[in-house]
């Protein structure tokens, strides 16, 4: 009896290891399977992560962002109050000279008709009966000449208008100034019998 009780014992000892074998397999599975999980979780974190330092670089942009703005805004703001005019670089444009008897007025503007510099009589200091004499309307074209031609202005379309004594001084002072006059047109208004002109004076 004891060679088939140890016959037995040794049968039931082989059992019992195939029996723990199959016992020890899923455990290695769910160790395995444990580690995708611990990536997964990994992946989590590195993509909260990211997505912060992408939050805090976002907000640094829109910060850089408002302070770029508010410089130009300041620089648009200095700009509106200082309203400071610069050479306009115009090569050629009309002079208006307009000649009455008692004043003599010069004007320059671009061949659009923008005004970039006039003059008067009065405006150069003279007075009363001086306004109207022809050494009046060269210095009238001298200083509204100087100006346009810091702009750029060489070239001047003359238009004439008026009865006035500094016509012909007028135009020969842009000469002297050493302006290209290409076209001199008189725009005097001639009327078809309109108004009634003023009487003459007795003297």
């Amino acid at each position: 009896m004891s060679e088939e009780e140890n016959s037995v014992e040794a049968e039931e000892v082989p059992e019992k290891t195939a029996a723990e074998k199959p016992l020890k397999a899923p455990k290695k599975k769910v160790a395995k399977a444990e580690e995708p999980k611990d990536s997964v979780s990994d992946k989590v974190e590195k993509e909260e992560s990211e997505e912060g330092k992408e939050s805090s670089e976002k907000e640094d942009s829109s910060k850089k962002e408002e302070t770029a703005a508010d410089l130009l805004g300041a620089n648009i703001e200095q700009v509106k109050v200082r309203k400071a005019k610069g050479s306009k670089n115009i090569s050629s444009g009309i002079c208006y000279i307009v000649a009455t008897f008692n004043n003599t007025k010069v004007s320059f503007s671009d061949m659009g008709g923008n005004v970039i510099s006039w003059s008067s009589s009065g405006k150069c200091n003279f007075r009363g009966s001086r306004k109207s004499t022809a050494y009046a309307a060269q210095v009238v074209t001298q200083d509204a000449g100087r100006v346009a031609m810091s702009h750029g202005m060489k070239e001047v379309l003359v238009k004439v208008k008026g009865p006035g004594m500094g016509r012909d001084s007028a135009i020969r002072a842009l000469q002297s100034l050493g302006f290209i006059v290409t076209t001199i047109i008189d725009v005097t208004p001639v009327p078809h019998n309109g108004c009634r002109p003023p009487k003459r004076r007795r003297v």
